[in-house]
């Protein structure tokens, strides 16, 4: 099995990249909405979060903007949030991997992949590499964007050039879309011999 991991800023576009990778029938594992799953429906996440932020968390199913209070006050409780969360992910990321062991290939969109050493030797990394002055534009069209959040999430992540020196593909994107999808076929052209 050949895993393509796909990394990068917030907002680059590894979200729509990996769909239009997977688009052409491939297996695709979606972290952030792994995680929205998980706030939805674990029950036992939701009472760990609410034993530790009673405060903050009051009523099930896990609410995205309680999360976002919490952060804000204090921007450690990030780092305690993820150590709840985190294993419940990963959880659900080899269950995907045992279930599309025989597929030819799979599709990994985890923002966090090179920080949480998600990856082996011989996954390929392709590192989504933003036009900076696209980046802030296309954050700003974002619903619910909040940028006290997303310079805290920033914090926890490898900063972009470090991300880039461990990638095996730099994919440009300048939020073209006719561009990206020729551009992602081009990857899994010379990925997939």
């Amino acid at each position: 099995m050949i895993k393509i991991c796909l990394i990068g800023e917030i907002g680059s576009g590894k979200t729509y990249i990996a769909r239009l990778l997977a688009g052409y029938k491939y297996p695709l594992f979606n972290a952030d909405q792994e995680v929205t799953n998980i706030y939805s429906n674990s029950k036992l996440v939701f009472l760990k979060l609410k034993k530790l932020f009673p405060k903050f968390i009051s009523n099930f199913p896990t609410d995205k903007g309680e999360l976002s209070k919490l952060i804000l006050s204090n921007k450690k409780n990030l780092k305690k949030i993820i150590k709840i969360i985190h294993p419940e992910v990963r959880k659900k990321m080899n269950s995907f991997l045992k279930k599309n062991k025989n597929k030819k290939v799979v599709i990994l969109d985890i923002p966090l992949l090179l920080e949480n050493k998600l990856h082996e030797p011989k996954d390929i990394i392709v590192y989504i590499n933003p036009k900076k002055k696209l980046l802030q534009r296309h954050l700003n069209k974002r619903s619910g964007y909040n940028k006290k959040i997303i310079n805290i999430l920033k914090e926890i992540q490898l900063k972009p050039e470090d991300k880039k020196m461990q990638a095996d593909i730099i994919f440009d994107n300048d939020y073209n879309p006719k561009k990206t999808r020729l551009r992602a076929k081009q990857i899994l052209d010379s990925i997939i011999i």
